[in-house]
């Protein structure tokens, strides 16, 4: 049998918080990926993200980004490896407080946005958040864009690692993403979004806007909670592997 998690980004707001999407997405996915303050969210919103996630039983992870509130973390920032791996370890240690506050564990890490483009094709970025995640805790899960840097340096620390696909976005043939800064870059349609997960997980292909296929691992599957038609992309995805027989699982129970 098939197994998949499927993850989404929570907690990207700010002061008096609204849920938007987060809550009723948060019925069909497995993880939850949380802001921890540098490229969005603040303590009150962290708190209310962390504690609706364990209600629902929806595993909870660091989503540590570039500290650019401004550009919403995706902006490409110069770092070096010493600053990317004190920024994890800080945001890291952040979420954990709440999650420990509330009484649960905290199942993974995930970057964000331009930090988590830039770890992907930079083995000095992606071994400094490695060594942060795994000096923190050894047994996180990190989370990194399949056949990545990211996953490399994880499995080269020692850490458990899970390699993601997109369900929204187009691939290059490279096994990139496409940039935001190109039209073609996001999937609008929740059945070409969907036929892509299907074969994702079930093929371990990818087509390409090349028209190429692309060989891909998929052990999770991240929807993005802030795009316009985020909800319809998580429950059809949800249904649809469901009836194609495939196991939908936080990746800590896989």
């Amino acid at each position: 049998m098939y197994r998949v998690d499927l993850n989404c980004d929570m907690g990207e707001s700010f002061g008096s918080y609204r849920m938007g999407n987060d809550e009723a997405i948060l019925d069909h996915v497995t993880s939850a990926n949380i802001a921890c303050g540098f490229h969005a969210g603040d303590p009150g919103t962290m708190r209310k993200t962390v504690k609706l996630a364990m209600d629902k039983g929806v595993a909870v992870g660091a989503h540590p980004g570039l500290p650019d509130l401004v550009g919403f973390g995706r902006r490409n920032m110069e770092i070096s490896a010493q600053e990317a791996y004190e920024l994890v370890v800080y945001q890291i240690g952040a979420l954990s407080a709440f999650v420990k506050a509330e009484g649960g564990t905290m199942q993974h890490v995930k970057p964000h946005g331009a930090l988590y483009n830039l770890a992907a094709k930079s083995a000095e970025l992606s071994k400094a958040i490695a060594e942060a995640v795994y000096k923190v805790d050894p047994e996180l899960v990190l989370f990194g864009l399949a056949g990545s840097e990211l996953v490399k340096a994880g499995e080269s620390v020692g850490l458990r690692t899970a390699s993601e696909v997109f369900a929204d976005r187009s691939y290059q043939q490279d096994g990139s993403l496409t940039p935001r800064s190109q039209q073609d870059a996001l999937l609008t349609d929740h059945d070409d979004a969907v036929q892509q997960v299907l074969r994702m997980v079930q093929e371990g292909k990818v087509l390409s806007r090349q028209g190429v296929d692309v060989a891909i691992k998929a052990d999770t599957v991240c929807i993005h909670g802030d795009g316009s038609h985020a909800l319809v992309f998580a429950r059809k995805i949800r249904e649809s592997l469901s009836h194609a027989g495939v196991a939908v699982q936080a990746v800590s129970s896989i």
